[in-house]
Parts: C-alpha cells; structure tokens; sequence
C-alpha cells in the first residue's frame, strides 16, 4: 500500500443477498439489538460470543423476541449463506441434512452450526433497510441524490421497500445514516453508558472493525486491490486517523466514525457504477418485427469476482441465451422484460427478477438467492440455495431448492412444480455452488408475510399439468437427466403419457390407411398442432430459435 487517499464504500452483497425483501420483525430495532449485544457479551463461554450458535440464537429469537422458530432459523440460516464456506462444505451440509430421519435429528445438527456473534448483530439491524416508514412511502428518499442518478431506469423510480436491495446509494445512505448506531451496537458493554449509548471516550475493539468489514471495505486511491475495513483501519500510516491505539489495541470511537464518513464513497462495483460505465452487451436475439433494443451492461471486466454484476433490462419478444466466463458468480438483475425467453446456463451467485411478463427464464443454479418481484406470468426453472418472492401473479416456479421457498407480501395464483429439465454441464455447475439434489424443499413453502399466512395464495402443480422442459442447445458436459430425478407421482404421470402415445400410435398402424389416406391424416395432424402451438404461444418460442447463418450452439458463446 502507498500512501495515498483511502477510499472506503459499502459493500453490495449483504443488502442484495442477506437483507429479507420484507419488514423486519418490530423486535430487530436498535433498542432490542443492543440488549442481545450485551447479553451475548457478557456470556461469551455460553456458546453466545465470539461465535453466536444456533441454540442460543434460538433462545434468545424465541423466548426473549417473541419470533416463531422457523424465522428465527430463517434470519440465522440467510446469514450463515453469506459466510465464506466452500462448495465441498456446502455440500457435506445437504448430506447431512438428507441423512436426518426426524425433525429432532435436524435440530441436534443445526445446534452446531455458529455463526460470527457482532456480524450477525449488524446482518440483523440491515433488515431495516427494508422498514416500511410512512415519511418515505410518501414522499421518497431525499438522501443522496447525485445528479448520475439518472443513468438507470431502475434507480430514478421513487425508493421502495422492494428496490432498495440493488440500489447502491440506498445501501450508502442506510450506513452514513446509522453509522453511530452500527458502531455502538459493536461496543463492549463495559463501553456504554446505562442507556446503551456511546461517550466521547468510548472505545471500539478490533473485533468490532473486523466485524463491520461485513460491510464496508475500501482501497487506496491508485491500487486495483480492494481491502477489508479492517485491513485498511490497522494499516500503520492511518492510526492517526482511524484513531487506533497500539497500547490499548482499541480504536477512538469518534476519531473512527470521522474517518469512516470521510472516506465513504460510492460503490465503483455496485449497480449503478455498472450501468453507468459497464461493458455494454449484445446477447439477445432479436426477432423479426420488433424494434426495442435489449439493455444489458457488465461489470466482470473491471470487477474482482466476488463483485460481479450484470444487468439487463428491456428484452422484449427476444430469446437470449448464454453460457459463459461473464456470467459465473455474478450477481444478475432482470428488469422489465416481456414476452422473452431467457437461457442463463452458468453458475451464479444470485438473481433478482423484476417487473417481467410473459416470460420463461432457464438459470444456472444459484449459490443464493432468487427473488422475483412484480412479475406476472412468468416461469421460472432453477436449482437454487433460495427462492423468495413479491407481489408476483399466476408465476410457475420449477424448482429444486435445499431450503423452503419464502411467499412474501402481494402474491396470487403461484404454482410450485418440481425441476423438469437438464443442461450438459448442468452437475458440474452445482457442485461448483455447493448445491445437491437433496434435500429438496421445493413443494413445501413457508408463508413470511404479516398481511396474511394463508396457504391458498400457492398450489403445487397437478401431475396430470406436468411436462419436462427440453433445453434446445447443444453443450459439452456429462449431465443427461434432471438431477435427483422426479417426485414418483409425476414421473408416473408421464409414464401415463407415454403409454397413451403408443396406444395412438399403434391404432394408426392397425388403421391400416393407404398412402392417400396416411398423406390426409398427416395434414390433419400438422394442422391441430399448428395450431396448438399458436394458441399456447409455444410458436413464438420455437420462432425465436431460428437464426440464420447460426448453428445450435448459441448458448456456448
């Protein structure tokens, strides 16, 4: 590191990933978040500090915070998905978990995991980026407002509860905001007055500054490496100004907080960054007749791999289909996308849909979350860690997951069905994200939502509904059926099916038709089938498919 100015900024991934698209529980405000810091505390052999287990959680959640045990297992299950765990680990957890034979041989397993004790502090105090205040749902954010931030479509609408995950200035504004509270609710309790509030004096630990590396990190003006807060805040020539002791091995609580919001920038990974000066890209195929033009912009030519994004926005009656280095770990934004179909054949990190219609989207399996919110008639197939949705209506999701897909707010008519499809490398893609095909909570949901925990708002696919999906794109790979096969009542359905096909196709045969008559018969049939597929509006998928002068590989590119 050479001495020049540092920059710090706040990271994307624990509002995209960790922060729940829902309001948080009444009981994760700061009061309540600063008693549990000092409980856990001042019981550090307790299995509570510095390493916070689930039991205690569970405790703590259930008995002092009122919260059912499944969100408290939710809020603590989000956060250990954050954690630096390879996909061996990953995958030697699912094992685990399959092997379980009842409910209480699950909890025995879940009361080993630990998570970090002040992360979690500052995950669970995040949630609040999500609080529904009438003051803003009224009249907006006012804080910040640079002029770039008409660059994005997205990021000019009037803040949201359900925007604010990709919107990197509100990630910015929540922390500048809260700044003191985050820091204080990291302080040793000894450090606190009677009220739980900080002093001119108080000092902050080392432990604290790594625990907030959770959310901010930074670089030195001129480097490519970025750091961890930490890193940056003990690095010799800024003791002076980060306020770091070497005698006491603590830093100055307000020498701290000034140079943290002297230094706080915005994000040049995050969202917006991205779509100002991202690489703009031309993946979508355009079909005859329309005129709007797919927006799509990376940042994984500029981006350390923990920070990839890529968005797109605005494909319309398109089929774009990719399966490439570009695409691998990155967290990707599908926004306002209608009568398309999406092929995203990679490993991802997470994916948000957002105001799409009519649309079919084929993911890579993602290592985290996917969420969609105000989507109408969409279908969705993936391997994902997680599935949550918003304000969705008449969407079929296709899906193998290792924990329950989360219903939030505003939903209608969702279908859940089993995964039904498969890609070469597809096997090869989820070891890569520590995804296995068990356990498998796809048809069991859990309903997080205040307004309402009615069941009715979802159904589970009928098997008699039920077709496998057919990926149209030739691929080098091993996987050559869907991963973990399907549930047996759908795979008897169609075993149904396929023995109904060879009743008919034996009946033509005994029909014995003449030559004219097979040649009138064959019209017969092309004709219903034409016309079923324009009435399922399965031709204009099959249309799409056409280019010219290009082969069937277009997903490897």
């Amino acid at each position: 590191m050479d001495e020049s100015r540092v920059l710090l900024w706040v990271k994307a991934e624990p509002f995209i990933v960790g922060a729940l698209q829902v309001p948080p529980p009444s009981k994760f405000s700061l009061h309540y978040l600063r008693k549990i810091s000092t409980y856990v505390q001042i019981r550090a052999t307790e299995r509570a500090y510095p390493r916070l287990y689930w039991s205690t959680w569970r405790h703590i959640a259930c008995g002092k915070l009122q919260l059912a045990k499944d969100l408290a297992w939710l809020y603590f299950e989000i956060f250990d998905s954050l954690s630096a765990k390879t996909p061996e680990e990953r995958l030697e957890w699912s094992e685990v978990l399959s092997n379980c034979t009842s409910e209480e041989e699950v909890e025995k397993q879940r009361n080993q995991l630990s998570v970090d004790t002040l992360q979690f502090l500052l995950f669970l105090y995040i949630q609040q980026l999500n609080k529904v205040s009438l003051r803003t749902s009224l009249v907006g954010e006012e804080w910040p407002s640079p002029k770039n931030r008409s660059q994005s479509p997205d990021l000019t609408e009037k803040s949201n509860c359900l925007n604010k995950n990709w919107n990197d200035y509100s990630h910015q504004a929540f922390v500048c905001d809260h700044l003191s509270d985050l820091l204080e609710l990291l302080l040793d309790p000894e450090q606190l007055t009677a009220s739980f509030h900080s002093t001119h004096s108080s000092l902050v630990s080392r432990e604290a500054v790594v625990a907030l590396s959770f959310l901010i990190e930074g670089t030195i003006s001129r480097a490519t490496k970025t750091y961890p807060l930490h890193e940056l805040a003990l690095w010799q020539p800024l003791h002076a100004d980060s306020g770091f002791s070497k005698s006491s091995k603590t830093f100055s609580f307000y020498k701290l907080e000034t140079w943290l919001r002297s230094c706080l920038t915005g994000n040049p990974f995050g969202t917006s960054a991205c779509l100002k000066s991202g690489k703009k890209l031309a993946w979508a195929h355009q079909v005859e007749g329309t005129t709007k033009r797919a927006k799509i912009a990376c940042n994984t030519h500029v981006a350390p791999r923990m920070h990839r994004m890529v968005v797109m926005s605005q494909v319309y009656k398109q089929t774009l289909a990719k399966s490439s280095d570009t695409l691998v770990g990155a967290h990707v934004k599908i926004h306002r996308c209608n009568e398309s179909f999406i092929y995203l054949l990679s490993p991802l990190r997470s994916v948000t849909i957002e105001k799409c219609r009519s649309s079919i989207f084929v993911l890579g399996p993602v290592a985290t979350t996917l969420h969609l919110h105000s989507c109408d008639n969409v279908k969705v197939i993936a391997v994902c860690h997680r599935l949550s949705i918003s304000s969705t209506t008449g969407c079929i999701f296709h899906i193998l997951t290792p924990t329950r897909p989360l219903i939030l707010s505003g939903n209608q008519t969702v279908t859940f069905a089993p995964f039904h499809t498969h890609y070469p490398m597809l096997e090869d893609h989820m070891a890569r994200t520590g995804l296995a095909t068990v356990p498998n909570y796809w048809d069991n949901p859990m309903v997080v939502c205040r307004e309402n925990s009615d069941t009715s708002v979802f159904r589970l696919l009928p098997p008699c509904e039920f077709y496998v999906f057919i990926i149209p794109f030739e691929m080098e790979g091993d996987t050559t059926e869907i991963p973990g096969g399907l549930p047996s009542a759908y795979q008897k359905a169609l075993g149904q099916r396929e023995q109904k096909i060879q009743i008919w196709q034996k009946t033509v045969k005994e029909a014995h038709l003449t030559k004219d008559q097979r040649k009138q018969f064959q019209v017969l049939v092309e004709n219903k089938f034409y016309e079923w597929l324009i009435n399922t509006g399965h031709r204009q998928q099959l249309d799409s498919l056409v280019r010219p002068a290009a082969g069937s590989k277009q997903a490897a590119g």
